[in-house]
């Protein structure tokens, strides 16, 4: 395994493969009940769910973390990573993993794909929690970000051929942990949690292909605008998202652009909840789990 278990509930995790959308997915789950299908972020994998993994089986969940194409021991294809091929990835492995429908929580870019999937598979998804992302139409609206703007750098980084895959994978992954490091609250980023976390996901990054990976969603975002592909990505964007969206977003995240956040209410036809969580930076569910959990749980009880 790339992604050692970092939880101390491992005993009731299980491992499994599934084939979705022509390539093999690896997802953890544990629980029975309605499923909650969790999509990590940028350089993620299934361990930055580990908090949320057991509280939402123990709350009656079918709780599922999965490495997304390119990432842990996911397979990693040289193609299909643009916003129409990611959300095919995520209904078929709601549909492998024979359900009806899901709950999708995604962070960063797992909760952009969250929006993505939900708007071009309204049928599949019950509800939507999105942290540190915005919608993606109002991504998509917005300038392109400066050079000093932090998702604009990433962005401007990600669109360079072939370099950031291989900076990336370079050094053992230190350049992974100095992004991860940069955009974390300083709590988290001082702790043994983040220690074992970082680690894991460094390990992940250096597989081969993984940080191609990585970098092909953002390099997708970064180049698309210009491109048919990314006109239809934005003519699909302007169907209504119907789900009920709970939209969490940490007091200190300097990387989500705000405008877009503060945009998304007016892409949401359901209903909307947002809220802040004090003293985090762009990953809450991984610095303040216990806040994260429960509003989750509070949410997916009254969105039932």
């Amino acid at each position: 395994m790339t992604a050692a278990s970092v939880t101390n509930n491992s005993a009731a995790l299980a491992h499994r493969s599934v084939s979705a959308n022509g390539i093999r997915f690896h997802l953890v789950s544990a629980g029975t009940g309605p499923l909650v299908l969790m999509l990590h972020g940028f350089g993620g994998i299934w361990t930055n769910w580990r908090h949320q993994l057991p509280d939402l089986a123990e709350a009656g969940h079918h709780a599922v973390a999965a490495d997304l194409r390119g990432a842990g021991d996911s397979d990693k294809p040289p193609r299909g990573y643009d916003a129409f091929t990611l959300a095919a990835d995520v209904a078929g492995m709601i549909r492998a993993l024979g359900e009806r429908e899901a709950i999708l929580v995604g962070q960063g870019y797992g909760g952009v794909l969250a929006f993505n999937t939900a708007i071009m598979y309204p049928d599949l998804v019950r509800s939507v929690v999105a942290i540190s992302a915005p919608h993606p139409g109002r991504m998509a609206r917005l300038r392109r970000p400066v050079r000093t703007d932090p998702y604009g750098r990433l962005l401007t980084f990600a669109a360079l051929p072939i370099a950031p895959d291989r900076r990336l994978a370079a050094s053992g992954g230190s350049l992974l942990e100095r992004i991860v490091r940069s955009h974390a609250g300083p709590a988290w980023a001082a702790s043994t949690d983040f220690t074992r976390t970082i680690a894991g996901m460094r390990r992940a990054i250096v597989t081969p292909g993984a940080a191609r990976g990585a970098i092909e969603p953002l390099r997708w975002v970064a180049r698309s605008p210009y491109r048919s592909d990314g006109h239809r990505h934005r003519e699909a964007l302007a169907r209504p998202l119907t789900a009920p969206v709970l939209h969490l977003v940490g007091e200190g995240d300097r990387f989500t652009p705000a405008a877009a956040l503060r945009g998304t209410k007016d892409q949401c036809a359901g209903a909307y909840t947002f809220e802040v969580i004090p003293g985090v930076g762009h990953y809450p569910a991984e610095e303040a789990p216990g806040i994260v959990n429960a509003r989750i749980a509070a949410f997916l009880s009254s969105s039932v």
